[in-house]
């Protein structure tokens, strides 16, 4: 009965250890064909979507400057960038906890590339609604200034009111005789 315990014990042994290398050769050696499955997106993109870009406009938040990201049809950009730029950060921030930097009652006049600059000509409420204080005119030339200069070609900006140069917002502490650009304004 000795051998017979043995004999069944090796055969246990030996099934097991086959069993192992079988799964151990499986597992390892043994290619397996990968799976390609197609992405299929849960929501279709629309054209509408696709036409979209995001652009930057800068609006107020206490004493500086945040970026409000917006979504824009590629269209209004490749017609007139600069207005629709200019036009959104009149209108003012969607961001509740954002403040606009543009005085009410402005409206764009004309707006002309000269090389690097943008001269925007503003109606004369750009001066005459503005709020004042040197802190408050700097953040509303610094808000045109760096909204329009994400665009590349776009380095700087003169301001003209109503057509004319070298006006001032009402206090004469920011005078519109040089152009603005992101590295001095």
């Amino acid at each position: 009965m000795n051998n017979l315990k043995r004999l069944i014990l090796v055969l246990v042994g030996i099934i097991i250890i086959a069993i192992i290398l079988f799964f151990v050769y499986f597992y390892f050696f043994h290619e397996t064909e990968e799976v390609i499955t197609e992405y299929t997106p849960e929501e279709e993109i629309s054209q509408e979507q696709i036409r979209q870009t995001m652009v930057s406009l800068y609006f107020k938040k206490e004493k500086e400057l945040i970026p409000e990201a917006r979504l824009i049809d590629v269209k209004e950009l490749i017609t007139n960038p600069y207005e629709t730029l200019i036009n959104m950060l009149i209108e003012g921030p969607k961001n509740e906890n954002l403040e606009k930097t543009i005085p009410d009652g402005t409206s764009i006049l004309g707006i002309e590339k000269q090389g690097e600059i943008l001269v925007i000509d503003f109606s004369k409420e750009f001066i005459e609604n503005h709020p004042g204080g040197e802190e408050e005119e700097k953040l509303t030339i610094n808000s045109i200034v760096n909204t329009v200069t994400e665009l590349t070609e776009i380095n700087g900006v003169k301001i003209k009111i109503d057509g004319e140069e070298n006006k001032s917002f009402q206090d004469g502490k920011i005078n519109f005789e040089n152009n603005f650009t992101r590295e001095n304004n």
